[in-house]
């Protein structure tokens, strides 16, 4: 098997140290999208055994702060920054043309902005409210989550520019990627959370990635980067969203 892939993907979507030497030519960049979700699982793992060592040194609440923190440096802002643009897009009343234009702008607008102060303050009421039985495996499963749904969005939807940085994840509709992301979203759910919640927990990120698609293919007419990043940022939410509600409703 050739590894070359995965480490495309893993310097792609995070800040660790890859050597550019690890990740191939462009052609183990294009095929980098199979291995996101395992990517997403590695990120886990490793926030993971951060709150561990977090959690050991320091009260819980002063732990979240730095959890949400590692969360955003891991993957160097990237998913925040198209979340902040595709909030000014969409929220514009523009047409599609001019929506994609607002996306290339760099600068963030008033939508952008509260939409990151949205998200990191629900992400980390979420991080606060988790009972402590479920604490570390909900942490694990928030990025997998997130880096689940975008292999599947981008070859079920067409790409919304004639060119761009995730112009090389568009496709045509890849049962491979399917499997692979519904294979690696149920099993860790399962294994970390049993029956009940590993059952739901796959349901509701699949209904969210749907809802994410449906919506981005109405607005723009199909995905780019930016919207595949805001829809990872909101994906991740759902497992930790799923565990409060469901602890908070008594059935766990």
């Amino acid at each position: 098997m050739n590894p070359k892939p995965f480490f495309s993907a893993l310097r792609f979507l995070t800040i660790l140290p890859v050597p550019e030497s690890w990740c191939g030519d462009e052609s183990s960049f294009r095929k980098s999208p199979d291995w996101y979700p395992l990517v997403g699982l590695t990120i886990g793992l490793l926030l993971a055994l951060l709150d561990l060592i977090l959690c050991w040194l320091l009260p819980t609440p002063v732990a979240n702060v730095f959890l949400l923190l590692a969360m955003i440096a891991i993957s160097g802002a990237l998913h925040l920054d198209g979340l902040a643009d595709s909030a000014d897009a969409f929220f514009s009343s523009r047409g599609r043309e001019q929506m994609l234009e607002i996306m290339k702008d760099s600068r963030s607008g008033p939508m952008g902005v509260t939409a990151i102060m949205m998200v990191l303050f629900l992400k980390l009421m979420l991080l606060m409210t988790l009972p402590e039985d479920w604490r570390r495996q909900v942490i694990v499963l928030m990025p997998l989550a997130g880096r689940c749904v975008l292999p599947v969005l981008s070859s079920w939807l067409p790409y919304a520019r004639t060119d761009g940085t995730a112009s090389f994840a568009a496709n045509t509709f890849s049962w491979k990627r399917l499997f692979i992301a519904l294979v690696m979203l149920t099993i860790p759910s399962l294994f970390f959370l049993g029956w009940l919640a590993g059952i739901v927990i796959p349901i509701v990120i699949i209904f969210g990635g749907w809802l994410a698609g449906l919506y981005s293919r109405r607005k723009i007419g199909g995905f780019t980067g930016d919207t595949l990043g805001a829809t990872c940022e909101l994906i991740e939410l759902l497992p930790a969203l799923s565990i409060v509600a469901l602890a908070h409703q008594g059935i766990i």
